[in-house]
C-alpha cells in the first residue's frame, strides 16, 4: 500500500475535493476532516469491561506505534498504510502491546485469545474525532487516513464504530472508530455503513 505523505491540516469541519499525487487518476471523491479538543479516554473502568480480575495488575496505556512497529498478524509497517490501528495489552504481557495495522485483524485475532482464555487488559483503537483525517480516493474506494500517534489512540470499549461502509484501511474494507456520534454520522453520510458499539464488534 502506498504511504502517506503531505497531508495539509484544517481546523474546520467541510467537504474538499481530494488531490492525488497520482495523475493517472482523476479524483471526485469529498473527505472530512475533524479535529477534537479531546485527549485520550481514561482507562478507569477498563479492566472490569474485559474481564481482568487482578488488582495488582498496572493500567494500560497507550503507545505511539511509531518507529517502525509492525502488524503483529501481517507483519505490516503500521503508520505506513492506511486506516486504523490498535494495539491490546493482555495479561500476560508487560508494557508491551500485540498491534494492528486494521481492526479487521485485530477483532479476529482478539477473538482468538478470548477463546483460549487470555485475558486483556487494555485495548485502544484510532479516535477519528481527536484527528485531522484524511480520505483519499484508489481504485474506486475510499481510503482513510493512519494515525500512530500515541495521543491517536483511546479506549476500544468506549467509542462507536461505522462499520460496513466503503471505507477501507490497510487490509481492505475496515470498522472506523469515534468518540462522538456526530463524527461518525457525519462520515456515514458520505460513505454509508452503520454505527455500532464495541459490544456488538467482539459478540457479533
Amino acid at each position: 500500500m502506498t504511504p502517506q505523505h503531505n497531508r495539509q491540516h484544517h481546523h474546520h469541519h467541510r467537504h474538499e475535493t481530494l488531490s492525488r499525487t497520482d495523475q493517472n487518476h482523476s479524483s471526485g471523491f469529498s473527505r472530512r476532516r475533524f479535529l477534537a479538543c479531546t485527549a485520550i479516554a481514561t482507562t478507569a473502568g477498563l479492566a472490569g469491561c474485559l474481564g481482568n480480575d487482578d488488582d495488582d495488575a498496572p493500567p494500560a496505556e497507550p503507545i505511539a506505534l511509531t518507529g517502525g512497529r509492525e502488524c503483529a498478524v501481517c507483519g505490516m509497517v503500521i503508520e505506513d498504510h492506511y486506516g486504523p490501528a490498535g494495539q491490546v495489552f493482555y495479561d500476560d504481557d508487560d508494557d508491551d502491546p500485540v498491534t494492528y495495522d486494521s481492526l479487521t485483524e485485530l477483532l479476529v485475532h482478539h477473538d482468538e485469545q478470548r477463546q483460549r482464555g487470555t485475558d486483556a487488559r487494555g485495548v485502544f483503537v484510532t479516535d477519528y474525532s481527536s484527528v485531522d483525517y484524511d480520505l483519499e480516493e484508489q481504485g474506486g474506494s475510499p481510503y482513510i487516513s493512519t494515525h500512530a500517534e500515541q495521543e491517536a489512540f483511546a479506549d476500544a470499549t468506549e467509542l462507536l464504530y461505522l462499520v460496513d461502509s466503503a471505507i477501507h484501511g490497510a487490509m481492505g474494507p475496515d470498522h472506523v472508530p469515534f468518540s462522538s456520534r456526530e463524527d461518525a454520522e457525519a462520515l456515514r453520510e458520505d460513505v454509508g455503513g452503520e454505527i455500532r458499539e464495541w459490544d456488538d464488534l467482539v459478540e457479533g
